[in-house]
């Protein structure tokens, strides 16, 4: 049977009986056979009894909690059975490495420039496509991370310019973030925290510990490996599903919720958002390489791969880039 990624968004209790998980709540009791189950994403008021978390975790399930605002606030992260000793030394000598950390820090950068080009170029803008690509010269000529991430910076700024220009309904401006003071920048918001997440679940399922990072700093947060991987799908995953509902008429006005400390997405709008991005995470692909289709979520286990693959020195690390 095939596992998928489970989103509750209701308040309620998740409990275990025998080999079974159930959520239960005012409407009553639900089972998810624990053989179903790839990633929880918990966005409502959700209680998990200790029974449920031993289950889930020797099942190397994820739980992934948000608050209701829809801002991610942490991950209940199974105990790892597959790092080794041996990686987290690589990915530690990898990191204080200035020269190693530089290379990695710029990879990922140079895939998200690239991927934005790709999204720009979809949409028939050329010359901010071009603007956006400028950005890899200063890249080229980085020689610390900070200025790394400030050719980042310079190309999603244009990057971001462009949305006004792509989306039909909705009006962007500027990027905001606590709190969004727009509709779009609550998507955004919202979808760059169910993308980390969901990062997060395929770095579980490798070699990778997920504490060290090149591109951002690990005192950021806890799992900043995460941030660092998702830079490279944002503009395919989220910014897409953004466009997608947005330009369809699937958004309304009525998805969101607007108050004095800005603007943010309603629960209808969240269940909208969420459709539309398990969606474009299960959108198939033909990899060239593979030579068989695999999805949007699995591109970003096989990117944790191609990472593990170059701290253990077997392969020198290429970022992923559209190829469609």
């Amino acid at each position: 049977m095939k596992k998928k990624n489970y989103y509750i968004l209701s308040d309620g209790k998740l409990k275990r009986h025998e080999n079974t998980i159930y959520f239960e709540n005012k409407d009553g009791r639900k089972p998810i056979p624990i053989n179903t189950i790839y990633a929880i994403y918990a966005l409502g008021s959700l209680s998990v009894t200790s029974k449920a978390l031993s289950l889930l975790a020797s099942e190397g399930v994820c739980i992934h909690f948000f608050n209701r605002s829809g801002f991610y606030v942490g991950s209940f992260y199974p105990r790892e059975t597959l790092i080794s000793g041996d990686m987290v030394v690589k990915q530690v000598l990898h990191h204080i490495d200035e020269e190693k950390r530089l290379f990695l820090a710029k990879a990922f950068v140079e895939g998200s420039i690239l991927n934005m080009s790709k999204v720009l170029a979809y949409y028939g803008l050329n010359d901010l496509r071009a603007e956006v690509e400028n950005a890899l010269q200063s890249l080229a000529n980085a020689k610390t991370v900070a200025e790394v991430m400030g050719a980042e910076a310079t190309a999603r700024n244009v990057y971001y310019s462009s949305f006004d220009l792509i989306l039909k309904n909705f009006e962007f401006g500027k990027r905001s973030r606590q709190p969004p003071e727009n509709e779009v920048n609550a998507m955004i918001s919202f979808g760059n925290s169910l993308l980390y997440s969901t990062v997060l679940s395929e770095i579980y399922h490798t070699q990778l510990h997920p504490a060290v990072s090149y591109l951002h700093e690990p005192s950021e947060r806890r799992f900043s490996l995460a941030l660092d991987i998702a830079e490279l799908f944002k503009p395919m995953i989220v910014d897409r599903t953004i466009f997608h509902l947005v330009n369809k008429g699937i958004m309304s006005e009525d998805d969101f919720n607007r108050d004095l400390k800005g603007v943010l997405l309603s629960e209808t709008g969240k269940k909208k958002f969420i459709s539309a991005y398990n969606e474009k995470l299960n959108t198939t692909v033909k990899h060239r390489n593979l030579g068989r289709n695999v999805s949007y979520q699995r591109l970003i286990r096989l990117e944790c791969y191609k990472l593990a693959k170059h701290l253990l020195g077997v392969e020198k690390y290429k970022p992923f880039v559209m190829w469609w």
